[in-house]
């Protein structure tokens, strides 16, 4: 089930009936708080500060599956990175306004764009170099999402000194191009499946290859931040993504030597993979466990390297990501119980949420693609009593 198809539920089961989503004039409905404060994300923590730049990529060798004949496969990207100088620029939107307009109307949130969360990447602030090449980590959403949606995340290993590539998968996806274009999920076949998405996923460690070498991939040629082209590591990749996009990352490292170590954020691999994958593969699962999947049994055994399953006691599909403490906020704004709050993002408190997702991906590629060794990742800690691992 989409993220738009559960939120439409959760909506019917109380929230819709009790908010109006539009009124007449197509405003958007006033929320129940009398003064409802932005939305916000939880700050990285790592030491340095964080900067993104926006990227519009076409891949002239493929046909875009959707669209049809004639039409190359367009994509909106954004890359988040180690910085420094950033007092006095702006930092970046969680969505564009367009996007996020969209996003809000397809789902029945009624929330002012406005309230939309800012992040903490500083728009086109330089690179920070330290006279080594930075790691770089791909990111893939989920069907009907968006390339922010686990920023959380992303800007918690840009703190810590990684590249991250995130891309929306247009026609599952909302997104914004420059020219003020709107593009959402599509609602007649052809639909994109996991194998759409990691052949995005192969252009995209294209496009890394060629920022790595010093030419931009970005077809508007827009201006990049100064350190970017050169700074990044082609030979040190790694790839997460969240529920198909968890899938994309199990069949992109398949097909692909390019990426090192990957992870799946409650990715239900499907299709069946039967494959071995010899590289390091980690998976944080909520509702697609091997218990409840099939699918994601069958590919476990196939993982014949280093594997790790951990699960949080009281997490959901929607406990790994942004929803985590997005999701509350917008509840207290538009009237949510708490139990529907918790319908939608589970029983695991929304702080601990964010500390697991800003701890565990990070130790995985730290010890992949830095052979930084931790005990994070050897059994069960104390300082996250809820995660547990999987045998």
């Amino acid at each position: 089930m989409t993220r738009r198809h559960m939120l439409g539920a959760a909506l019917a089961a109380g929230i819709g009936a009790a908010v109006p989503l539009v009124s007449a004039s197509g405003a958007w409905a006033a929320p129940t708080a009398s003064d409802p404060a932005q939305l916000t994300l939880p700050a990285p923590t790592g030491p340095h500060s964080v900067g993104t730049v926006p990227l519009r990529l076409v891949d002239t060798s493929r046909p875009d599956p959707v669209a049809g004949p004639g039409h190359h496969r367009e994509l909106m990207a954004s890359v988040w990175y180690p910085a420094r100088k950033t007092e006095g620029l702006p930092r970046a939107s969680w969505m564009t306004e367009g996007a996020l307009r969209a996003f809000l109307a397809d789902s029945g949130f009624a929330l002012d764009p406005a309230l939309g969360p800012l992040t903490a990447g500083h728009v086109g602030a330089p690179v920070h170099r330290t006279g080594h090449r930075l790691p770089v980590i791909v990111y893939s959403h989920g069907a009907s999402s968006h390339r922010g949606d686990h920023t959380i995340m992303i800007q918690e290993l840009a703190s810590h000194g990684y590249v991250v590539v995130t891309v929306d998968h247009t026609h599952d996806t909302f997104t914004e191009f420059p020219d003020g274009r709107v593009a959402i999920p599509t609602e007649v076949p052809p639909f994109l499946g996991p194998r759409d998405f990691a052949a995005d996923l192969r252009f995209l460690l294209d496009c890394v290859e060629q920022l790595a070498a010093g030419r931009s991939p970005d077809v508007d040629s827009g201006p990049l931040p100064h350190g970017l082209l050169g700074a990044l590591d082609p030979q040190c990749i790694g790839a997460f993504g969240w529920s198909k996009g968890g899938t994309a990352i199990a069949l992109t490292m398949l097909a692909d030597q390019r990426v090192r170590a990957g992870l799946s954020v409650d990715g239900p691999m499907q299709p069946t993979i039967t494959t071995d994958l010899e590289r390091p593969f980690m998976m944080m699962t909520a509702d697609f466990t091997r218990a409840a999947m099939p699918d994601v049994a069958e590919f476990w055994t196939h993982l014949r390297g280093w594997r790790l399953d951990v699960q949080a006691d009281g997490a959901v599909h929607n406990s790994y990501g942004d929803n985590a403490t997005l999701i509350p906020q917008a509840g207290r704004i538009l009237g949510m119980t708490d139990q529907q709050i918790q319908d939608w993002i589970g029983t695991l408190d929304p702080a601990r949420a964010v500390r697991i997702q800003q701890a565990y991906p990070l130790a995985f590629f730290d010890l992949h693609l830095r052979h930084r060794g931790g005990h994070l990742l050897e059994g069960p800690s104390a300082a996250y009593p809820e995660v547990k691992f999987l045998h």
